[in-house]
C-alpha cells in the first residue's frame, strides 16, 4: 500500500518530469552568460601521474624527455624528471597521445601521433592525427591523418627529418579502410598509405633499422572494439617487412602462429638481424628472429609476458646489447639471455606501455606506464618520482559542502582521492590529499553537510565506508 507521503512525492515527481523541458528552456532565457564571464578554471591538484603511453629522450642530452599522456598531452622536462611542462595545450585538438619521436639528425623536429593505442572501453580519447615541432616542442602545426584515429607509432629517416613513417591503428569503434602504414617524404605535408591490408586490420607497432633506414618492421592487428568486447586477432594480422623503405611489404610467417592478435616487435640496433616480437596467439610469447625475419622461433611461452595483450604487449631491446631486451605488461620485465629468461624490475607504478634506452649509456632508460613517465641514470635501481605530474585521470567526481570543500574521485589505475579547494596558509600538497577507500572507478557517496562516513565502489563491486 502506498502511504500518502509516498504518494505526495510521487506527485512531485511526476510534475516535475512534465515541465522538465519547459524548466530547462526558462533556464536557458533567464541565466545571463555574463555571469560567467570572469570565471577561470584553477588547478588544485594533484599532482600525481595518470597514464602515458609515449615517451622518448633525446641522444646527447641526458636531460631532455618528452612525454604523451592518454588525456594530458605532450609534456616535456628539461631536468630528467624534476620537473615536467605541458607544451601542447594551445594547438592540439585532443590530449590522448599515442606516440613521439624526435628526429635522429635534428631534435628540434619532433613528431607526435594523437590517441593512444591501448584502446580502453571508457577512458580512450580519439585521435586527431600528427602534430610537428620544428623548435623543440615550442610550437606545433598539424600536418595531416586527422581522420585516421589511433597512431601508437612513429618512425624517423636517422638522416632525413621530412621522411617519416606513422604507425596507424585506426578507428577505435568500427572498420575503417584508413589504417595501416603511412610515410611521407615532405616533413608530413603528404602521406601515401603504403601497407594497408583490410579495413579491420591496423598497425600496432613499427620499428626501423637505424643501419639502414630502408628496412622496416610492422605489426598489423586485426582488432575491434565495443564497450563490453575486445576482438583480437584475424586475417591480415601479423608481421610485416619492407626492404624499400616502405614502398611494399612482404608477410612475415615462418616459425610464428597462423592466427595472430596484438604484437609488438623491436630490433637489436647492435646486430639488425636479430628480432623480437611480443604476440598474442594460442602459441604466443615472446619470439626471437637471428636471420632479419625469415624465420623465428619461441624463446618464452610465458603468460605473464603476453596477458591483458591488447593493453600491453609492448617491447624495447637494449640499443647496445642484443641479448637485453624489455617487455612491458603489468610490471616491466627484462631478460639478459635472449628472452630465454625473464626478471621483474621495480617500477614507482605499473602497467607499462613504453621505454626509450639511451645509445649512449644502457642504464639512462624513460619509462612510460599508468602512473606518468619515470626516468633512471642505474638500469631501473632507481627512477624519478610521478608525483611531479598533475596528468590524472578521473572517472567521475563529487563534492561535499565543507569550507573550503572537498572535491573527491578515483583515478584511473590509482585509488580514490579527496582534494580540498584551497587551502588556508599555503598551496594545495599531497599532505592535503587522501584516500577514501573504494578504487579507480568508484563512485562516492556522503552527507554532504557532514562527510564523516564515505562510501565508495570500485571495479570488482567491493562497497566500502572510510570513516574519515
Amino acid at each position: 500500500m502506498i502511504s500518502r507521503r509516498m504518494f505526495a512525492a510521487i506527485a512531485i515527481c511526476i510534475s516535475a518530469l512534465s515541465s522538465f523541458s519547459n524548466t530547462a528552456y526558462a533556464l536557458k532565457d533567464t541565466v545571463n552568460p555574463a555571469l560567467f564571464d570572469k570565471l577561470e578554471y584553477r588547478f588544485i591538484g594533484p599532482y600525481r601521474g595518470g597514464r602515458s603511453t609515449a615517451v622518448t629522450g633525446v641522444a646527447g642530452n641526458t636531460n631532455l624527455y618528452f612525454m604523451g599522456t592518454a588525456g594530458g598531452g605532450v609534456w616535456k622536462t628539461e631536468n630528467a624528471g624534476l620537473s615536467w611542462k605541458a607544451i601542447s595545450d594551445k594547438e592540439f585538438a585532443v590530449g590522448s597521445i599515442g606516440s613521439i619521436a624526435v628526429a635522429p639528425s635534428d631534435p628540434n623536429v619532433i613528431y607526435v601521433g594523437t590517441g593512444e593505442g591501448p584502446i580502453r572501453g571508457v577512458t580512450t580519447s580519439h585521435g586527431k592525427g600528427v602534430y610537428k615541432s620544428t623548435d623543440g616542442g615550442e610550437s606545433w602545426k598539424l600536418v595531416g591523418l586527422d581522420n585516421r584515429g589511433q597512431i601508437p607509432k612513429i618512425r624517423i629517416h636517422p638522416t632525413n627529418p621530412d621522411i617519416a613513417w606513422a604507425a596507424v591503428q585506426g578507428n577505435i569503434w568500427g572498420a575503417n579502410e584508413e589504417r595501416g602504414i603511412f610515410k611521407t617524404t615532405d616533413g608530413g605535408k603528404n602521406w601515401q598509405h603504403v601497407l594497408k591490408v583490410n579495413a579491420d586490420t591496423g598497425a600496432a607497432d613499427l620499428t626501423i633499422d637505424p643501419t639502414n633506414p630502408r628496412i622496416l618492421y610492422a605489426s598489423m592487428w586485426n582488432h575491434g572494439r565495443t564497450p563490453w568486447f575486445i576482438k583480437s586477432g584475424g586475417d591480415g594480422g601479423g608481421l610485416y617487412k619492407s626492404t624499400d623503405g616502405g614502398e611494399s611489404w612482404d608477410k612475415l610467417e615462418k616459425g610464428l602462429p597462423k592466427l595472430i592478435g596484438k604484437v609488438g616487435v623491436d630490433i637489436a640496433a647492435s646486430n639488425p638481424k636479430r628480432l623480437y616480437a611480443i604476440i598474442e596467439a594460442d602459441e604466443g610469447g615472446l619470439y626471437r628472429s637471428d636471420d632479419a625475419g625469415k624465420s623465428w622461433s619461441l624463446m618464452n611461452g610465458d603468460n605473464i609476458l603476453k596477458a591483458r595483450a591488447w593493453y600491453y604487449n609492448h617491447i624495447k631491446v637494449d640499443p647496445n646489447d642484443e641479448n637485453t631486451l624489455y617487455v612491458m605488461n603489468v610490471q616491466l620485465h627484462k631478460s639478459i639471455d635472449g628472452g630465454k629468461t625473464f626478471e621483474i624490475k621495480s617500477l614507482p607504478h605499473g602497467d607499462t606501455h613504453d621505454m626509450w634506452i639511451n645509445t649512449g649509456n644502457s642504464l639512462n632508460m624513460i619509462n612510460a606506464n599508468d602512473g606518468g613517465a619515470t626516468v633512471t641514470f642505474d638500469g631501473g635501481k632507481s627512477w624519478s618520482s610521478i608525483y611531479n605530474q598533475p596528468t590524472a585521470q578521473f572517472y567521475r567526481v563529487i563534492t561535499d559542502n565543507l569550507d573550503p570543500y572537498y572535491v573527491y574521485g578515483g583515478q584511473q589505475d590509482n585509488s580514490t582521492m579527496a582534494t580540498p579547494s584551497k587551502t588556508w596558509d599555503r598551496g594545495i600538497g599531497i599532505e592535503d590529499q587522501f584516500s577514501v577507500g573504494g578504487g579507480e572507478s568508484a563512485h562516492i557517496a556522503f552527507n554532504a553537510d557532514d562527510p564523516k562516513l564515505i562510501y565508495a565502489t570500485t571495479i570488482n563491486g567491493t562497497l566500502t565506508e572510510f570513516n574519515r
